[in-house]
């Protein structure tokens, strides 16, 4: 048990230590102070990239683009492909025309979403007109010479009825989903035909064409999606403007007053408190984060690194105070001036971003005057998420300045966090990523947090449900805080990490160390190495692999990949580095029990990680074009079944467990923590996929090869796991549409979209056989096992009464 008063304590000596350094009070109060005003113009003009989802565009009286003498606007679902510069650009945009989506809801054919689309359109189209009319009116008003007391008070009146009729547009809007509006008014396509009709029959005379109605395209630019939707939809309006004016240029001569036959209008429905809600969920969600982890960075050095080149550490632990309530209350300093940095650096950057918007808003973001600060509602909810997030960076660096020798050397350690931490904040601000739309980042470190507040900040007139997420975004972000903190408590217990001096490091030296003084099995660091150099392997070969083409090259691809990046490095260093290959990858003969349940779970879990995975469909973010065709093609009828068995099963089935199984858990497990050592090995064997669905269901199946190579004391049991449960997914990819139609009606699959699944029966065999086997074999596990358990052969192993074991 923790004595609080111990922590209370530590946290109050610490404290005063850390108020009475002078760089420490420079960094929290005077430097956000002189740093923000010269910062302040960069960051209000920092642009972002926009994501390459499609966007919905909805077209109204579209029937009034008719007359075949007009070039084609619309093409399928779509604008014609000929108006984009780029014809890719042309998926980007989703569009739900009005004819087509009447005549679909009068078959029964529409869905419900986009019924529900048309409608709000329609809503917001007859509104249009008497917006036209009170800005008609206002622009006469405000071109009169006379501005007696009437018109005065009659322009403020058409000035709030604008206002109100503006705000119930946007509301709609907003609600609706709909990232940009097209409204064609009625006999435009008449109107246009019958002009370049009278300049084929002028004869040589003066056309003068009479002025017509022109469309209104309607968005939001306080919404990122809107104006990047709106900027796209109109430069594909003027493309098919200027194929318009081609026309009318082979006729002949042309008026002055012909050069802009389409003209589209903008009508913009941001008011100032969304174009102040983009402003600061721009600035706070990153600054939040960024100021967080720098808050925490110094003094966790300071008190823990420090401690030891201070020679203080040694007075430090004769205190009554326990190890865990040193650490505490070390975590609670941390995190104190965690909070105060960041709520001090939001507070002058809000201040400064709002002066100098108020100063340059006209140029960077049109229709800004003063922006209006937050409303108390999302200071509170920023101060919520601080919070965890100041508790997690405090953690996380302590344990790491607490694992350095020196000042120094904690810097290095903690300059890649940094790092890291700077380019996840980066990916959230960038406008295409949203919590709503991918659901996997609410449970993702500092990504959860950054787009959550980002989300909310920017909900002024969106009614999507972020409180949702706020659960999973808190929860899982004080689960990553404890585990940080379990960590430093663990660093601080081992006298090897808290005495170690500071030392030089010769490289020539510690070569010679790892090949002269050899042990039977790999140490933690070069098992962490070796994971790294696999990781620099992967992606090389990723970028190698793009210039590539064809289902053949592809093989040889994947062949290259299993060989050269994931088993060669793995052996390479098994035979450089340890004296037993025998120990280090478990080369022994398994019981014959271990491989009939590696056999079995093999199929079962099949069955549960293919329901999982449909399950979790909506929580993952959708494979592009571009990565999901040569998976396709892999899949392709026309591949030999012996090629793609030993591409995707029996390559991986060896190679990886090698890897994985092999050298990599014999050296996490040299920590003498078994289910440290597994989870380690699982989730670098899940990151290693890449890929977010694989990262997940490898990192579980990880976990299930993990217990059964730790139980066997074999690699061959995992071997056998990979290769049935791989080959069971090449067998679902290549024939799983001819088994449904042949098991159509069978309670044992189902169909999901054309899609076969495994029935719910099938589910719970599966569960029922797998469940009770990983049980008992999770019961025979030690967790605090001796550091040299690896070289215990399979006959002296405790016996297994039902067996078990599994694969990825």
């Amino acid at each position: 048990m923790i004595n609080w008063k111990n922590v209370k304590l530590i946290f109050m000596r610490e404290l005063r230590d850390q108020l009475r350094d002078r760089r420490t009070l420079f960094m929290i109060i005077v430097l956000p102070l002189l740093l923000y005003p010269g910062l302040g113009i960069g960051m209000v003009q920092l642009t972002v990239l926009f994501s390459e989802q499609p966007r919905t565009v909805v077209i109204l009286g579209d029937k009034n683009l008719s007359p075949k003498t007009l070039p084609p606007l619309l093409e399928g679902d779509g604008f014609a492909r000929d108006l984009f510069a780029d014809s890719a650009d042309a998926a980007k945009l989703r569009v739900l025309s009005q004819s087509e989506l009447v005549a679909a809801n009068s078959d029964g054919k529409v869905s419900e979403k986009d019924a529900e689309l048309l409608q709000r359109a329609e809503s917001i189209s007859s509104m249009v007109p008497e917006r036209e009319r009170l800005q008609q009116e206002l622009a006469e008003l405000q071109g009169t010479a006379q501005f007696g007391t009437a018109n005065t008070e009659r322009m403020e009146e058409l000035r709030r009825q604008l206002t109100a009729i503006n705000a119930e547009m946007g509301k709609l809007f907003a609600e609706s989903k709909i990232q940009t509006l097209v409204i064609i008014p009625q006999d435009f396509g008449e109107s246009v035909a019958s002009a370049n009709q009278q300049l084929v029959e002028r004869g040589g005379a003066t056309v003068r064409i009479a002025d017509y109605a022109r469309p209104l395209i309607v968005h939001n630019s306080a919404d990122e999606k809107s104006q990047i939707t709106y900027s796209r939809v109109a430069e594909v309006l003027e493309h098919w403007e200027d194929q318009i004016l081609d026309q009318r240029l082979e006729l002949a001569d042309l008026p002055a007053n012909l050069h802009r036959p389409v003209e589209a209008r903008g009508a913009d429905l941001a008011m100032i408190e969304q174009l102040s809600s983009k402003l600061w969920s721009q600035l706070f969600p990153g600054l939040l984060v960024l100021m967080s982890i720098t808050g925490a960075f110094y003094p966790a050095i300071d008190l823990a690194a420090g401690e030891k080149e201070r020679g203080t550490m040694e007075t430090l632990l004769i205190c009554p105070a326990s190890r865990s309530e040193i650490v505490v209350g070390k975590f609670f300093t941390v995190m104190s001036f965690s909070i105060m940095t960041a709520l001090l650096n939001l507070i002058s950057m809000g201040m400064t971003g709002r002066y100098m918007v108020g100063l340059m808003g006209a140029r960077t973001m049109p229709g800004m005057t003063t922006p209006t600060l937050p409303s108390l509602g999302d200071v509170a909810w920023i101060v919520i998420f601080l919070v965890p997030l100041a508790a997690m960076f405090s953690s996380l660096c302590l344990a790491l300045a607490t694992f350095a020798r020196s000042s120094k050397e904690g810097q290095y350690y903690l300059t890649p966090l940094l790092m890291v931490t700077l380019g996840l904040t980066m990916f959230c601000l960038s406008p295409g990523v949203e919590l709503t739309e991918r659901p996997m980042y609410s449970v993702m470190p500092v990504c959860g947090v950054a787009l959550l507040l980002k989300g909310l900040l920017m909900s002024s007139l969106s009614t999507a449900p972020l409180y949702v997420y706020a659960v999973p975004v808190l929860g899982s972000t004080l689960f990553y805080s404890f585990l940080a903190l379990y960590w430093a408590i663990e660093q601080f217990k081992s006298e090897d990490v808290l005495f170690r001096e500071a030392e030089r490091f010769d490289l020539k030296l510690w070569v010679h160390h790892l090949l002269r003084d050899k042990e039977p099995t790999p140490s933690f660091s070069e098992a962490v190495i070796c994971f790294i150099l696999i990781m620099m392997l992967q992606f090389v070969a990723i970028s190698a692999s793009g210039g590539g083409a064809g289902t053949g090259w592809m093989i040889r691809m994947l062949l290259i990949t299993q060989i050269a990046v994931i088993a060669s490095p793995a052996l390479f260093m098994g035979v450089m580095l340890t004296t037993s290959l025998r120990q280090t990858f478990r080369l022994y003969l398994p019981r014959l029990k271990m491989v009939a349940v590696a056999m079995v779970l093999a199929v079962a879990m099949h069955v549960l990680s293919f329901e999982w995975l449909h399950q979790l469909d909506w929580f993952f973010p959708k494979l592009p074009d571009s990565m999901e065709e040569p998976l396709k093609r892999l899949m392709s009828a026309n591949m030999p079944w012996w090629i793609m068995l030993g591409t995707m099963a029996l390559a991986p089935a060896i190679c990886e467990e090698l890897a994985f199984r092999g050298f990599i858990l014999s050296g996490l497990r040299r920590t003498g923590r078994t289910w440290m050592a597994i989870g380690l090995s699982s989730c670098a064997f899940g990151f290693m996929h890449m890929i977010p669905h694989q990262v997940f269901n490898a990192t579980l199946l990880g976990l299930v090869l993990g217990i059964i190579a730790i139980r066997s004391n074999s690699l061959l049991p995992g071997v056998i796991f990979h290769l049935i449960y791989n080959s069971l997914g090449v067998i679902h990819g290549r024939i799983g549409p001819q088994l449904l139609e042949r098991f159509r009606g069978n309670p044992l699959v189902r169909d999901v979209d054309g899609q076969m699944l495994y029935g719910w029966p099938t589910i719970v065999i599966a569960a029922l056989i797998a469940l009770p086997l990983l049980w008992r074999l999770i019961q025979g596990i030690n967790p605090r096992s001796p550091r040299q358990v690896d070289q215990i052969a399979p006959n002296s192993a405790p016996t297994l009464v039902s067996p078990g074991a599994g694969s990825v």
